[in-house]
């Protein structure tokens, strides 16, 4: 028995186990989809999916990172 025997011909799922939901964008900073997008994943068409990971890319500028000490918080030196 070959390991092809259980592959599927359809878009796999972008988990890269790494579930954190960023709070300002609301997108898992491992895949990139949205929490509706996750949850809807093994209920979505073939074509849903692939429109899902088409658009992944472009969201990865969404994910502001914070910043530590005063610059994280928004206080200024003065």
């Amino acid at each position: 028995m070959t390991e092809t025997a259980w592959q599927r011909d359809e878009p796999q799922s972008p988990c890269v186990k790494i579930c954190v939901v960023h709070p300002e964008s609301r997108l898992c900073t491992g895949c990139l989809r949205s929490i509706d997008e996750i949850a809807a994943w093994s209920r979505m068409s073939w074509d849903e999916r692939r429109r899902v990971l088409d658009a992944l890319p472009g969201r990865a500028g969404m994910l502001n990172r914070r910043r530590g000490g005063r610059a994280g918080r928004g206080v200024t030196k003065g």
